[in-house]
């Protein structure tokens, strides 16, 4: 690394933290091909270099604040991209404990059958109960538990999203449950 290079990056960051846009800018785009490969030399997979280059800007943009004049950039750079690059790590090996892939065997199937619940299925106290709910949520509960659609297909035949779809479903469950204790059935 030349001498050059660190003391332009220093006063660019220096002039960016002073409210040079221009310079703040120059800098970044003076920065991206060598936190490129920062990142290339900690990460092997290319969609996770991508994102963890993406997070080390947007770390950099936060912390601009915290960079000192009188310190060299160069360290304080390379802090930012260790750290994200740590993070990424971690995230993926959070995943991997919490995730199993499809292609293991033994994976046992789902408990529920995925025939749908018939509305004749049904036992009348609930059917009376589920009339007694707001339209919205009586379509979240019939579309996730009676016509056995998951949350991500219920809400895009409703036009929602899955967010909005787990609410008004947790609501009508909540009033289900109020309904028929209040009937004691």
């Amino acid at each position: 690394m030349d001498a050059g290079r660190e003391e332009r990056w220093r006063d660019g960051m220096i002039a960016a933290q002073a409210g040079d846009c221009a310079a703040y800018e120059k800098l970044l785009h003076e920065l991206l091909p060598h936190v490129g490969r920062l990142v290339r030399q900690r990460l092997f997979d290319p969609t996770a270099v991508e994102d963890v280059v993406q997070n080390v800007f947007v770390s950099l943009h936060r912390a601009r604040h915290t960079y000192r004049a009188e310190r060299p950039f160069l360290p304080w750079l390379n802090a930012i991209v260790r750290n994200a690059a740590i993070d990424s790590m971690r995230e993926v090996r959070r995943r991997r404990q919490r995730e199993i892939p499809l292609e293991q065997k033994g994976v046992p199937e789902p408990a529920t059958s995925d025939a749908p619940i018939r509305d004749q299925e049904l036992d009348p106290s609930l059917r009376k109960a589920l009339a007694k709910l707001p339209a919205p949520q009586r379509e979240a509960v019939l579309l996730i538990h009676l016509t056995g659609l998951s949350v991500a297909e219920a809400a895009m035949k409703v036009g929602i999203s899955p967010g909005a779809l787990k609410v008004r479903a947790h609501r009508g469950y909540r009033a289900l449950r109020a309904i028929l204790e209040e009937e004691g059935a």
